[in-house]
């Protein structure tokens, strides 16, 4: 696994393999993608650009590496085939920041030389950055920069190299004034979701589509689920179709279906066309259930399991930082296949039985039968009491034939219980957060 890997240095990575769960090879990375940041940040390491068999290059996000050593990248095996189009915030590293000329400044990065202290504002090449993976998390960055002193055509045959702090030299960062998206979208990095999506509410027409068209896949599915039907719609019709589809299948599948039931039933099969077809299965699914029922609530990727897993499987899938916390309360016990439409489904396991019991228990042996799941035609005040009276934030959804179908979540009920404009409130914390704003053009 990636988590507490050594340093990767980028020019390591190029041409190197990557090859799927099974052994396949998947193609070879070209480059590094990485997001510059404002404040001498060191830059997110957002995915790898990879050339498939076909020549093709497409992105993996670091999301899908799971491995990479030995001189070769692993990944999930889920991988998106289309052609990497590269975005306004985004920058290639071999291909855009190494053998660019910039100014070291060693008394502000804690360059690894005994010259520290001497020649601050001197002028040094870039021959390569490394990588890291943050601790406990899945995020990595570029932490430091392989330099050459030096100025260019210098008489010296070959500068003194040395490894420094990415703060240490300047001339790659984000300029802190101007109004450009990235600069917006590197300001509001570190915002929730639900706070970010506040700020594009009140942004012009023009202002909310520069920024949204800024933003990665996986964050503007997350702020997208947080707007107003009308400011999704928006932003989704501003976006070339394959990108669109693309956000979708970032999306959890039922906001996912809730955003397309808002279009017109044309464009609604052009997206679900161009989504992976074990994505868009799900939501077509989900589509086909009345909206303010369990079926037309559920999201179709709830925790599921076998019952010869055990108790030590399933805190490792509840460990999984993409899961809402609603999501990861339980485990759902189901026969193969265990992607829904399920098996049988045979019961649940909460959460705190999960800590109670040893991490080699069974699941078949702890199960909860007692609960009777919801129908996909159950209404939601049913829906609502249910949860209710058994105090859940989740609750399973089965079909006639006993196979489970998805999962009702608690925030989705209150998302169909509030009022059609409760997103558009100030209630959602936007009194913390400095004013937007822009210039006399919109920008």
């Amino acid at each position: 696994m990636v988590a507490g890997a050594p340093r990767v240095f980028v020019s390591h990575l190029s041409g190197v393999a990557v090859f799927d769960p099974n052994g396949d090879q998947v193609g070879r990375v070209r480059d590094v993608v990485v997001m510059l940041r404002v404040g001498g940040r060191p830059p997110r390491v957002l995915g790898l650009l990879v050339e498939v068999v076909s020549r093709r290059r497409i992105f993996l996000p670091m999301t899908r590496v799971t491995g990479m050593e030995s001189g070769q990248v692993i990944t999930t095996g889920v991988v998106n085939m289309r052609r990497f189009e590269q975005r306004p915030t985004e920058t290639l590293v071999l291909g855009e920041l190494l053998d660019r000329r910039l100014r070291w400044l060693p008394q502000g990065g804690g360059a690894t030389s005994a010259t520290t202290g001497e020649n601050a504002g001197e002028e040094v090449t870039v021959l390569d950055v490394s990588m890291v993976q943050l601790p406990a998390r899945r995020d990595w960055e570029i932490d430091k920069v392989f330099i050459r002193r030096g100025k260019s055509g210098a008489l010296r045959r070959k500068g003194e190299t040395l490894t420094v702090d990415w703060s240490a030299v300047t001339g790659f960062r984000l300029a802190e004034d101007g109004q450009g998206a990235e600069n917006l979208v590197a300001t509001f990095e570190q915002l929730r979701p639900a706070d970010l999506a506040n700020v594009l509410h009140h942004l012009s027409p023009k202002r909310r589509g520069e920024v949204a068209a800024a933003l990665d896949d996986d964050r503007l599915a997350d702020v997208l689920e947080e707007l107003p039907d009308d400011d999704q719609v928006e932003i989704l019709s501003k976006l070339k179709e394959e990108r669109a589809a693309d956000v979708l299948e970032a999306m959890d599948p039922d906001d996912a279906a809730d955003l397309l039931a808002e279009l017109p039933a044309e464009e609604q099969e052009r997206l679900l066309t161009l989504m992976q077809p074990q994505d868009a299965a799900g939501v077509r699914r989900l589509l086909s259930y009345e909206e303010r029922t369990a079926g037309g609530l559920m999201t179709t990727e709830p925790i599921v399991l076998r019952p010869d897993a055990t108790v030590a499987d399933a805190l490792a899938r509840i460990r999984n930082p993409d899961l809402s916390p609603a999501l990861a309360a339980q485990i759902y016990v189901c026969r193969p296949p265990d992607e829904t439409p399920t098996g049988k489904y045979l019961g649940l396991v909460h959460f705190q039985r999960l800590l109670r019991d040893p991490p080699f228990t069974l699941l078949g042996s702890i199960v909860d039968t007692d609960l009777h799941p919801l129908a996909p035609d159950t209404a939601l005040p049913s829906v609502t009491s249910f949860l209710a009276t058994y105090n859940m934030i989740s609750a399973p959804v089965v079909d006639e034939s006993g196979s489970l179908l998805g999962a009702v979540t608690v925030d989705d009920v209150l998302d169909h219980l509030l009022p059609e404009d409760w997103r558009e409130t100030e209630l959602r914390g936007a009194e913390h957060l400095g004013p937007v704003t822009e210039s006399a053009d919109g920008r």
